[in-house]
């Protein structure tokens, strides 16, 4: 698997924001639950999924404080430090 992930500090805490496709968000909840599960474990850090639409909304899923912060303070993805990842499937 392959993708893109942005590492943020907020208040002492590092999480890591996911991107992921569109159709993610709105599957099952089951999921999507796993991917951050997964994330988090890969990535040693909280995770957050981050997805964008055809009108450039953006939507979150994983913790609700983070996913809300992330949500209120970051308008524009290009605003965070992306990274390429790729992990062994």
């Amino acid at each position: 698997m392959r993708g893109r992930v942005a590492f943020v500090e907020e208040q002492h805490l590092e999480f890591a924001v996911v991107s992921v496709q569109e159709y993610v968000m709105t599957g099952p909840m089951s999921h999507k639950n796993e991917l951050v599960r997964a994330f988090t474990r890969e990535f040693g850090a909280p995770a957050v999924l981050m997805s964008q639409d055809a009108q450039d909304e953006l939507e979150f899923f994983g913790r609700v404080d983070l996913a809300q912060w992330v949500a209120n303070n970051i308008l524009d993805p290009s605003q965070l430090p992306w990274r390429e990842f790729t992990l062994a499937a």
